[in-house]
């Protein structure tokens, strides 16, 4: 089917911004609009945002992004939106007015509730329901936290005055008017039994969670209602819907089971489709919902790296061994390796598949000679080295091998760090020709609803390689290194 003069807008609202971008049928930018907002720290490890910065910051870039690509807005076809998961956000039904600021997924808030969940043996529970571990990082205690801490609260909610959300929700609302998410964020609020598809009563009830304030539960690509007109000027349909991290997944166009792709940002987000089967880490990883079409659920593995390009933020800002970002790729070229130096940026303790929360950074191996250099190369080894261990804990897992990887992200800009990735995985990682991956994703969901792309075969078509980095280290120098690293691990994890 022709669209010539249709589009597809994605809106992706993010932790330190929200974009907008407008896709045309092959899946190519035509219009982007980026705007950063306010992030607030109340308290040592409390991160929160106003949700209407969050809410007007998308909407102007959805108008900017329509207006670079000099179209109309009667010429969106649809609108998919991704976004930050697990931020957590409670608006009175009536007014629309928040009660709170949004709580963030990064808040550490609720970790005196996850403990006193934990003590209660309830993790064990919550898990084979989630597929998630007990952590403040997902929405439920972060929930929990406002009904203990606001007075009435709990009351309101039980009368069904209040509305409940995450970043998704919030947007749609606002768009629509509608009380709705996807199933893959409602994923991540360890309030959804992943197999079962629903909410669980049993969790609500041991979290106190009374069920009139949680969202309705649609597909990834479903119809989430229109537009108000006064916004656009017309009523366009919101028909796509999934958390960044999945969308990202299915903009890659990771269809098949074991397709993996992994997102170099701050931290380093790795996910494996695993099919229509959601299968139980026995290695730390998260079980997740990967997308709904509609048809039953397509699952994922994920894991998560802690310290992925912010690593090199650390040497540019607080070490000042960098002017800027890219200059750490030039200085790791002038080394033939990292002369011995071995650097475990566990900064905020490590993610998978180690889940050590009191793990503190360590550089090993330095010498007389260790120049800044060699330490910069060794920054840029361990992100490469930090998700080879995630990527084969899902191997390990899932039982099958990873053929390759898909990466995006912006540390993936830097050519050093993927060559040296494919060497130590040994296997191929492939760049895509667009790097909007999540918005494409999420562009993607919305538009086969609407029949703007008639299925999946035509999503893969749109999919083109930018460059692939093949893997060309020798068999017994890969085994050095990554024996030097595990006994790098170790140490730095015996240091507390």
């Amino acid at each position: 089917m022709q669209h010539n003069d249709k589009y597809i807008l994605a809106l992706d609202q993010g932790t330190t911004s929200s974009r907008a971008i407008v896709f045309n049928q092959t899946g190519v930018v035509i219009g982007m609009k980026q705007i950063a907002f306010n992030q607030i720290y109340p308290k040592p490890g409390w991160v929160e945002h106003d949700p209407f910065d969050i809410w007007q910051s998308q909407y102007d870039a959805a108008v900017g992004a329509i207006d670079e690509a000099q179209i109309t807005p009667s010429q969106i076809a649809a609108i998919g939106i991704t976004n930050q998961r697990e931020t957590t956000l409670i608006w009175d039904r009536k007014t629309g007015k928040p009660v709170h600021n949004a709580i963030v997924w990064q808040c550490r808030r609720s970790s005196r509730i996850c403990q006193e969940l934990k003590a209660l043996g309830f993790e064990p529970e919550i898990k084979a329901r989630t597929g998630l571990i007990l952590d403040p990082y997902f929405s439920g205690t972060k929930l929990v936290w406002l009904f203990d801490q606001i007075p009435g609260l709990r009351d309101r909610a039980e009368r069904g005055e209040l509305a409940f959300g995450t970043v998704d929700s919030w947007l749609i609302y606002n768009l629509t008017g509608r009380h709705a998410t996807d199933a893959t964020n409602a994923s991540r609020t360890m309030l959804f039994n992943i197999r079962e598809g629903r909410w669980d009563q049993e969790i609500l009830m041991m979290l106190k969670i009374p069920e009139a304030i949680l969202p309705e539960v649609l597909p990834s690509s479903a119809d989430f209602g229109y537009t108000r007109k006064d916004l656009f000027g017309c009523e366009i349909p919101v028909c796509g819907c999934a958390g960044d991290q999945q969308a990202a997944l299915f903009g890659h166009a990771c269809f098949q089971v074991g397709a993996s792709k992994n997102t170099y940002g701050t931290g380093c987000f790795a996910l494996m489709n695993t099919g229509s089967e959601p299968v139980e880490s026995r290695h730390n990883l998260l079980t997740t919902i990967a997308w709904d079409l509609g048809k039953g659920y397509t699952y994922a593995l994920e894991g998560s790296v802690f310290i992925g390009g912010a690593v090199i933020q650390w040497l540019r800002d607080e070490m000042r061994l960098l002017s800027d970002s890219a200059e750490s790729e030039r200085l790791a070229r002038l080394v033939k390796d990292t002369g011995g130096v071995v650097l475990v940026p566990a900064f905020v303790g490590m993610g998978a598949p180690y889940w050590d929360a009191e793990a503190r950074g360590a550089a090993l191996g330095v010498t007389r000679g260790t120049t800044k250099a060699h330490f910069v190369r060794a920054a840029l080894e361990s992100v490469a080295y930090q998700s080879r261990d995630l990527l084969d804990a899902m191997e390990r897992d899932a039982g099958a091998s990873i053929p390759f990887i898909k990466a995006d992200g912006g540390a993936s800009a830097n050519s050093f760090l993927m060559q040296f990735q494919a060497d130590v995985l040994d296997k191929p990682v492939i760049l895509p020709e667009v790097g909007e991956v999540t918005a494409l994703g999420a562009a993607y969901l919305a538009g086969l609803r609407v029949g703007y792309w008639s299925g999946l075969d035509e999503l893969e078509r749109n999919w083109r390689r930018k460059r692939d980095f093949m893997p060309e280290m020798a068999a017994e120098t890969r085994d050095r290194l990554l024996e030097r690293w595990s006994k790098a691990v170790e140490v730095t994890r015996l240091f507390k």
